[in-house]
């Protein structure tokens, strides 16, 4: 977890003004309880950890990624980008990279670090 945060983070102060860059966190409680707390608990726990909100960096409400009430969201993504033994979402930092135009381009596991595999697919974006 805390090298997905360092490294979003890195990825956002690299590319976010220059190139354009939006990162979307969705939290998340459908993986061990990872996520138990409020959205601002969650928020600050991410502020702890480097991530500056606002500035590229976005924070939505907690939602649910699988199952009957997954969000639409991911429901789309799943389905345009599917995963290894199943399109379902396996853990919190599932990635997804999305071009300028709303297509999902890439999907990478939790254990798929941001640096450098995320970093290379959006660097062709750009």
């Amino acid at each position: 977890t805390a090298v997905n945060y360092e490294q979003l983070v890195a990825l956002q102060k690299k590319y976010v003004e220059a190139d354009g860059l939006r990162i979307l966190a969705f939290p998340c409680n459908q993986f061990g309880g990872q996520e138990p707390g409020t959205d601002a608990e969650i928020k600050a726990f991410a502020e702890s950890r480097g991530v500056e909100f606002g500035k590229g960096f976005d924070f939505f409400h907690k939602i649910d990624v699988n199952g009957k009430n997954a969000h639409p969201l991911w429901e789309y993504l799943k389905s345009k980008q599917g995963g290894t033994l199943g399109n379902f979402i396996k853990w919190n930092f599932t990635k997804f990279v999305v071009d300028k135009e709303g297509k999902p381009v890439g999907r990478f596991a939790p254990t798929d670090d941001p640096i450098p595999k995320v970093e290379e697919a959006i660097k062709k974006l750009f």
